[in-house]
């Protein structure tokens, strides 16, 4: 009795040769539909499943190898007598190798106006069912879903008479693999459909795009996955140049693209160990590049530069000034990628324009934190001056602009900002007077004349009084402690205005 192949692929790379070769190694190749027809149209000796059954495809192919006859022949244990009793007696012959991959439901959910119905008629149904048959009998039956294995499956045929027991495990945890994403992406489709926010049940699956060399540190094994469904940020940056991303190359240049969106005018972001560390809005990205480099000239060494511009010849000249580890931008020109090409191991990046909300978790041992973004902005007809004095429209400006920093620096937070610029960042302390003295001491005499903004309110007034010695004319903090009075009263005799927004952005 001749070997059998089942095989139904909706992604067609490779099919025809793979399947010549086991019709040259011995193999009965089986198919349905689509992928019949393409094999008998490149001379692949190749029977419908329709003839192994004895059962029409019916429905628009909604039925096809959900039959005894496909699912005996792949779930039969070969050396137990009763099941090849049933095979015997029923007129079933085993199926020793699937080759499947499911019907393109992400491609479908991904063109643009795709309706409900369309999704729902790409969810495949025998597709699973024959790969989780196969896989779970992985001791007898080879499953395939990926065109890179292909090879593997044909020389160890052609070496052993058969694949080996190991691959055919491995292949086994793969096929799971595949149909859990497969169900994971029908899952989240059908859950936002229903507009259901926080569900039941949590299912993620992402595809792997790398291997690391190492994670955070060196010890640590790691590797990236992507989303394969949301196309944008970090995961979709194109590289045109340098080394390969590290693990804290792509956490780091996460952290500044995020930043970066807060922006609709040309901005600069410099981020070091995922926190801001020189951030700068100007009439043109030239500009904004020198002043966020001028926020801190010392941190930005070693840095990540994010622009929301069009690197410019002028810009490319001042950013191989210093030593960066990565420069992203939306795009290039060809004469300025060229400069910046010059530092052999500077990654440069091109981000893709698009963005969609997404949960933001946080993996605790035995658990999964699951919130949504803090992408809340400023009411502006929420917003309460609570001091006598209010800010002027400049001071206001940079209150809006230091406030859209905070909301991005590890807490306890503290930023000053200064003619669209930081000039000071105090970075994630225990109590808020520390990084209060942190951002002023980092500003110096840019102090002077520059706005505070705290990501969270003040328990003691020593925030506001520190604020007042340093010379900051105006403050924008959430309120809301028992001791806001405290801080109103040291705010005005300071002579310094507040605004309460009545928003907190802790990020930890």
């Amino acid at each position: 009795m001749a070997k059998k192949a089942l095989i139904s692929v909706s992604k067609k790379e490779g099919i025809v040769e793979f399947a010549k070769k086991l019709n040259e190694l011995g193999y009965e190749v089986i198919s349905t539909g689509g992928t019949y027809n393409l094999l008998k149209e490149n001379g692949v000796n190749v029977i419908k499943v329709s003839d192994i059954t004895g059962f029409p495809e019916i429905m628009d192919g909604r039925v096809k190898t959900l039959h005894p006859k496909i699912h005996g022949g792949l779930l039969a244990i070969r050396d137990n007598e009763e099941h090849i009793k049933a095979l015997k007696e029923h007129g079933i012959e085993p199926i020793d190798i699937v080759v499947i991959n499911l019907y393109p439901f992400k491609e479908t959910i991904l063109k643009e106006n795709v309706t409900l119905e369309e999704a729902i008629e790409n969810i495949d149904i025998g597709g699973p069912s024959m790969i989780r048959a196969a896989a779970k009998n992985y001791k007898y039956v080879t499953i395939l879903v990926d065109p890179k294995d292909y090879n593997t499956v044909i020389e160890e045929i052609k070496q052993y008479g058969n694949t080996k027991e190991e691959t055919r495990f491995y292949l086994a945890a793969k096929a799971f693999g595949h149909t859990a994403l497969y169900d994971s992406l029908i899952y989240n489709y059908l859950i936002q459909k229903n507009n259901i926010e926080f569900p039941e049940v949590m299912a993620f699956a992402y595809e792997k795009a790398q291997d690391m060399r190492y994670g955070e540190n060196p010890h640590q094994k790691a590797a990236f996955y992507k989303n394969p469904i949301k196309a944008y940020g970090i995961a979709e940056c194109v590289k045109l140049h340098g080394k390969e991303l590290s693990f804290n190359n792509i956490n780091d240049a996460n952290a500044a693209i995020e930043l970066l969106r807060e922006f609709k005018e040309p901005a600069a972001v410099a981020v070091k160990h995922t926190n801001p560390c020189g951030v700068a809005i100007a009439d043109n990205i030239y500009n904004a590049y020198l002043k966020a480099y001028e926020s801190d000239p010392v941190s930005i060494f070693g840095g990540i530069v994010a622009l929301n511009r069009t690197v410019d010849v002028k810009t490319a000249e001042e950013l191989i000034k210093i030593f960066l580890e990565i420069v992203i931008a939306p795009d290039f020109e060809e004469e300025a990628l060229e400069i910046l090409k010059k530092k052999k191991n500077l990654r440069i990046l091109r981000l893709k324009e698009g963005y969609e909300k997404e949960y933001d978790l946080k993996k605790v041992e035995g658990g999964l934190l699951v919130q949504e973004k803090d992408e809340i902005d400023l009411d502006e007809n929420n917003l309460k001056v609570v001091t006598k004095k209010a800010p002027t429209q400049k001071e206001m400006e940079d209150l809006r602009f230091a406030w859209k920093v905070v909301k991005h620096v590890k807490s306890n937070a503290i930023v000053l900002a200064k003619d669209g610029a930081t000039v000071g960042i105090g970075v994630g302390q225990v109590n808020r007077i520390w990084p209060t003295e942190q951002a002023i001491k980092q500003a110096g005499s840019k102090a002077k004349g520059s706005v505070l903004a705290s990501d969270a309110f003040f328990p003691f007034p020593d925030v506001v009084e520190a604020a007042v010695k340093g010379g900051i004319t105006a403050i924008i903090q959430p309120g809301g402690s028992q001791n806001d009075a405290l801080s109103i009263e040291a705010a005005d005799k300071g002579g310094v205005s507040m605004i309460f927004t009545g928003i907190r952005h802790f990020k930890h």
